[in-house]
C-alpha cells in the first residue's frame, strides 16, 4: 500500500496547494479517520512552516521536538484531527486544532502554560464486570462511572487526559458544528430531533442565526461560553 496519495485526492479540510505538487503524505491508521484528519508532516511543513520539506519534518519529529495532546509523537503520518493539542517546546507555542467556515482545519495559537482539551463520547462499551468504557473522538478510551452518554463532551487535561468536566449534549447547552455548509459556527441547542430510521438525527442550534445540521458534526463546548480558546487562523 502507498504512503501517499495524490494532492489532488484529498480531503477539502487540508488547507494545502492541490497543484504545486504531485504527492503528499496521507495518514496512517490512528485515533482520526482518513477523512477527519490531516498528516502530522502536513501540519508541520504546510500548516505551521516550521520545515521547508518532509525530510526536514521527519528529522524535526525524530529528535522528538513536537508534541501532540502533550506527548512525543515520531510518526509523520499521525492523523491529527479536531481539537488535538500541537506543541513547539523550543518555540514555546502551543496549537488548537479547529475548522473555519470552510470546513478546513486551521490552527489556534494557545496562550502558554497549561491547556485543556474536549474529546466528544462516541458510544459507550459494557466490559467484563459491568466496567463502562467511553469511545472517544480522538481515539482514546476511559474507565469510568456514571451517566455518561454519547454525544456529552469531555473536558481533559494535557497529557494525562484525566477528566476535568464534563458538558452534556442538550438542549441549552453550547455547541460548535464541525462539518457541513454551517461548519465553524456557533450557538445554543435549541432542539434534538431523534430520526426513527437509518438517517442521522438532527441538532436546531440558534446564535446568529438559526440552523440545522446533523449530530455527527455538532461538539459540545460549554454551557453558557466555550470552555476553551476559539481564535482565529495564525
Amino acid at each position: 500500500m502507498s504512503r501517499h496519495q495524490k494532492r489532488v485526492t484529498v480531503p477539502v479540510s487540508w488547507p494545502i496547494a492541490r497543484k504545486t505538487h504531485t504527492w503528499v503524505a496521507k495518514t496512517s491508521p490512528g485515533p482520526h479517520s482518513a477523512g477527519e484528519s490531516i498528516s502530522l508532516v502536513t501540519v508541520i511543513r504546510d500548516m505551521l512552516k516550521l520545515v521547508d520539506n518532509a525530510r526536514e519534518a521527519r528529522r524535526v519529529l525524530y529528535e522528538g521536538k513536537v508534541l501532540v495532546d502533550g506527548r512525543v509523537q515520531k510518526d509523520y503520518k499521525l492523523p491529527v484531527g479536531i481539537f488535538d493539542i500541537i506543541s513547539v517546546p523550543l518555540l514555546d507555542k502551543q496549537y488548537r486544532m479547529l475548522k473555519d467556515a470552510r470546513g478546513m482545519f486551521y490552527l489556534s495559537l494557545l496562550e502558554p502554560g497549561n491547556v485543556r482539551k474536549l474529546a466528544r463520547i462516541e458510544n459507550k462499551t459494557v466490559l467484563k464486570g459491568k466496567k463502562q468504557q467511553l469511545n472517544l473522538s480522538d481515539g482514546s478510551n476511559k474507565l469510568e462511572e456514571g451517566d455518561y452518554r454519547a454525544g456529552d463532551s469531555l473536558v481533559l487535561s494535557i497529557p494525562e487526559k484525566n477528566i476535568e468536566d464534563r458538558i452534556e449534549f442538550k438542549v441549552g447547552n453550547l455547541a460548535m458544528v464541525v462539518g457541513g455548509k454551517h461548519s465553524g459556527q456557533m450557538g445554543k441547542i435549541k432542539e434534538i430531533i431523534t430520526v426513527k430510521s437509518s438517517q442521522p438525527n438532527r441538532v436546531i442550534i440558534s446564535g446568529d442565526e438559526e440552523f440545522e445540521t446533523i449530530e455527527d458534526y455538532v461538539y459540545m463546548i460549554g454551557k453558557d461560553q466555550p470552555v476553551i480558546k476559539l481564535g482565529a487562523a495564525e
